[in-house]
């Protein structure tokens, strides 16, 4: 069983930064990042794996956002730069036990509470 807690979200203006962050209770085999828009279904953002640190970014955020982690800390961050008004969302920690990239929504079992983010023009 891993335990996430999400912290970073915020209001940012278009062109700014944030950085998320995602503590896990025990190392993954893989963790990722997704967002859902308002009336809309969760869209993969980027995923890693804890060993190896093996990194997928969809293309919309390519350039953009980097993720990271700290393995001490057992966190993982996302930081979002260049940041515009279609990347507002509430932004969802996602893991699972395997290693091995996947984008698929429900090949995750555990999810954090998810953090607002919001980009104004």
């Amino acid at each position: 069983q891993v335990h996430l807690v999400e912290s970073g979200g915020g209001l940012v203006q278009a062109g700014g930064s944030l950085r998320l962050s995602c503590q896990a209770s025990v190392s993954p085999g893989t963790m990722a990042w997704f967002r859902q828009f308002p009336g809309k279904e969760r869209e993969f953002v980027v995923a890693m794996t804890w060993i190896a640190e093996i990194t997928y970014y969809a293309d919309s955020v390519k350039g953009r956002f980097t993720v990271s982690r700290d393995n001490a800390k057992n966190t993982m961050y996302l930081q979002m730069n260049s940041l515009r008004p279609e990347d507002t969302a509430v932004y969802y920690c996602a893991a699972r036990d395997l290693f091995g990239i996947v984008t698929g929504e429900g090949l995750y079992g555990y999810w954090g509470q998810g953090t607002q983010v919001t980009v104004s023009s």
